[in-house]
């Protein structure tokens, strides 16, 4: 059962969090690096392991799945022929967070999300 197992909301609605989280997976996809808030990157973690794990499939199916989560033509290229061959033999794990410091304006806790080599 997954009774209280609460997603992480980052005080956003439902579609503001889902385009962040879209549009913070793509650059992590093209970029292959990011720096961004701590709670931000563990977010983005899960959301992109489950787009690699989904990848990893490479069937028309699996295109679909990960165009409808996405939403653009280039970084699911990028994620199909060059990320997901990489972890073919891999289960999870595929990004690493590393705590950077605070931002200077509002202290918050930066981290840079990257993919393990």
């Amino acid at each position: 059962m997954r009774h209280k197992k609460l997603k992480g909301k980052l005080g956003l609605s439902s579609s503001h969090r889902s385009s962040l989280l879209a549009n913070l997976s793509i650059s992590l996809i093209t970029h292959k690096k990011i720096e961004t808030t701590f709670t931000k990157a563990k977010e983005v973690r899960k959301h992109v392991e489950k787009l690699i794990t989904i990848a990893k499939e490479n069937n028309l199916h699996a295109q679909r799945e990960v165009q409808k989560v996405i939403r653009n033509k280039k970084a699911s290229k990028v994620l199909f022929e060059e990320i997901s061959p990489k972890y073919l033999e891999r289960n999870g794990g595929y990004t690493r967070i590393v705590k950077t410091g605070f931002r200077k304006g509002d202290a918050a806790s930066l981290a840079v999300i990257e993919f393990v080599e």
